[in-house]
C-alpha cells in the first residue's frame, strides 16, 4: 500500500537527503512537496495529509513540541518522525509524549534512519538504543511497575498487539472480540497508565518489556 510522506526541514540538502533515504527503503512511498517552514507545512496539510511526516523539531515558524500536539489534534492518523540536531536525551521522550512516533538525531547514520522509518511505517515507535538503555534502568521500571500490575491479562494482550502496530480491526480478529471492545480497552489503558496517546502506551510497554 502506498505511503504518503512529507518532509519538513529548513535545509535543502537535508530535505533531499531524507527523501532519498525514504525512497531507497520504501519503493511505494509517495513523496509530497517538500516544505521549509511552518507556514508551508500547515498550508499543505490543508490540502494533502501524509501518512508519515518527517519534521524538523526547530522548523522555522513552528513552536517545537506544541506543533506536534497541534498536528496530532487535527490529524490523528499522521505518524510523526522528529528529526533534530538536539540530543535525544533532552527532547526524545517529550516528543513521543506529545504524539510523535520516533525521534532521530541528525548525526545518526542512514541505516538508523531507515530502521526508524520502517518501524514507524509499520505502526511502531523508535527510540535510540542508548536512550532505551537508560530507560531500562531498574529505578525507572520500578516507578511504573505498580501501574502495570493493575492491568488485566486481556488489557496486556491488547497492549502487546498495539505495540506491534496492529490496528483495532486486527486486534479484534486476533482476540476474537469486536472493534468497539478494543476501543474500550484502549481507553482503559490510557487511563490506567496515565498516557496521552497510543504512542505513549507503546513506549511504556517496550520500556517495561511487556511486549
Amino acid at each position: 500500500m502506498q505511503t504518503k510522506v512529507l518532509v519538513a526541514d529548513q535545509y535543502p540538502v537535508i530535505r533531499l537527503g531524507i527523501s532519498s533515504v525514504v525512497a531507497g527503503v520504501d519503493s511505494e512511498a509517495k513523496l509530497l512537496p517538500l516544505v521549509i517552514d511552518g507556514d508551508e507545512l500547515f498550508a499543505l496539510l490543508k490540502v494533502s495529509v501524509p501518512d508519515i511526516l518527517i519534521l524538523e523539531l526547530d522548523l522555522p515558524k513552528t513552536f517545537g513540541i506544541q506543533t506536534i500536539k497541534d498536528i496530532k489534534e487535527k490529524h490523528k492518523g499522521i505518524k510523526i518522525i522528529i528529526f533534530s540536531h538536539q540530543p535525544d536525551e533532552i527532547y526524545a521522550l517529550s516528543t513521543i509524549k506529545a504524539g510523535a512516533s520516533a525521534y532521530i538525531s541528525k548525526n545518526l547514520d542512514t541505516k538508523t534512519i531507515q530502521t526508524a522509518y520502517t518501524r514507524v511505517r509499520r505502526g511502531g515507535i523508535y527510540l535510540s538504543d542508548s536512550l532505551t538503555s537508560q530507560l531500562n534502568d531498574r529505578n525507572f521500571k520500578n516507578s511504573h511497575y505498580n501501574a502495570f500490575k493493575k492491568l488485566s491479562s486481556r488489557e496486556i494482550e491488547v497492549l502487546n498487539l498495539l505495540s506491534t502496530g496492529k490496528r483495532n480491526k486486527e486486534i479484534a480478529t486476533s482476540l476474537a472480540i469486536n472493534e468497539k471492545t478494543v476501543s474500550t480497552y484502549k481507553t482503559r489503558l490510557l487511563k490506567k497508565l496515565k498516557a496521552n496517546n497510543v504512542a505513549e502506551l507503546i513506549t511504556q510497554s517496550r520500556i517495561l518489556q511487556i511486549c
